[in-house]
């Protein structure tokens, strides 16, 4: 295998564990959520959702932006 076979797949592969560490802690909101007994722990619940789907939505596109190749 290439170095830039190699390189490529190192940074598939750290997308992916972005998203899946994304997903993890909206998992993880949720279940502060479900379990929450008091307004101070819903809010943190609902705010670790939203960072989470934040970082879905936006961490492996720049990561991807960040390491395009760039045109000849």
């Amino acid at each position: 295998m290439t170095d830039p076979d190699r390189t490529a797949r190192t940074r598939y592969f750290a997308m992916t564990l972005t998203r899946i560490a994304g997903a993890a802690g909206a998992v993880l909101g949720v279940l502060l959520l479900a379990r929450a007994t008091d307004t101070t722990t819903r809010i943190l619940g609902v705010a670790i959702v939203l960072a989470a789907l934040y970082m879905i939505a936006t961490v492996p596109r720049a990561l991807a932006r960040k390491w395009r190749t760039p045109k000849p």
